[in-house]
């Protein structure tokens, strides 16, 4: 089945673990816990905390007692920032291919909708902050 918009499991371990880390309040949680709940490797689940306590969005320490807890107020977190520092910046392009010269002058045969589909993606990640998904207790 063809899927217009796919996030990479990178993406996806990104955005939900930082969710699942906020969630515990604090508390801090091995990549361990986090893999289980995220059904993930391990060792892809430790790459992808890793690159966000190098930008400062999460603290980790080590030891038994050790693990993640979230670094910054999640109500100034944005999903974009997330998903883009893990994916890279988010552009909208004319053409879904990059192409620079279009066969058609006149008109795209797409009519620009991947351009609209993405500034929609844009506008939708940087106004969903992780604050959404925290349960308050």
């Amino acid at each position: 089945m063809a899927h217009i918009v796919k996030y990479s499991e990178a993406g996806y371990i990104g955005l939900h673990g930082i969710i699942i880390i906020a969630q515990a309040k604090g508390e801090a949680l091995s990549v361990e816990e986090v893999a289980t709940r995220l059904h993930s490797s391990k060792h892809h689940v430790a790459k992808v905390l890793q690159m966000m306590v190098r930008a400062g969005y999460l603290k980790s320490t080590r030891g038994p007692a050790g693990g993640f807890v979230l670094a910054k107020d999640p109500a100034k977190i944005t999903f974009l920032e997330i998903y883009e520092l893990i994916e890279g910046k988010v552009s909208a392009g004319f053409c879904p291919l990059d192409k620079e010269h279009c066969p058609f002058d006149r008109n795209c045969i797409f009519n620009n909708v991947t351009r609209h589909l993405t500034d929609e993606f844009i506008r939708y990640m940087s106004e969903e902050v992780i604050a959404n998904y925290v349960e308050s207790v």
